[in-house]
């Protein structure tokens, strides 16, 4: 008996010296390192909304890229390829014909808001390209038989 009476005024005695303080933990109701906390709060909250935004402008790229690559758009993008491949077969044969009568010394082709001329004159073939927006460019080549390999 003698023990547990020891150990209950010891229990007692511990208890009664204990100081308990209580504080908030949150910056916020503390006031202690609060404006570290109201800017991280606000960093977090922007990164977090900018990452939204890229997602939005990577599905908006991904959703276009899908669009761009239908079968169908495949297929108008192969057929005007070889439809450009042959008119410049066409403006090439012409310029660097080898023929004994008359021949053509011009040509002008307009592409899509592009104009493009060819002239031959002195062994030379001069090419120029106006595109739409008024740019100019010239190209001179050496007319046929005057390749030396």
């Amino acid at each position: 008996m003698r023990v547990i009476i020891l150990a209950t005024v010891l229990l007692w005695a511990s208890s009664a010296s204990a100081e308990l303080t209580w504080n908030f933990k949150n910056p916020r109701f503390s006031g202690q390192g609060y404006s570290n906390h109201v800017l991280s709060t606000e960093q977090l909250q922007h990164n977090r909304r900018e990452d939204i935004k890229a997602k939005e402008e990577a599905e908006q790229r991904r959703i276009e890229r899908e669009l761009e690559n239908t079968t169908l758009n495949k297929f108008l993008k192969n057929v005007e390829s070889r439809i450009y491949a042959q008119l410049s077969k066409q403006m090439v044969d012409a310029m660097f014909a080898d023929c004994s009568d008359v021949c053509a010394n011009t040509g002008t082709a307009e592409i899509e808001g592009s104009q493009i001329t060819w002239v031959k004159a002195d062994g030379m073939i001069t090419l120029s390209i106006i595109s739409d927006d008024g740019s100019i460019t010239e190209i001179a080549i050496p007319a046929s038989g005057e390749f030396n390999f």
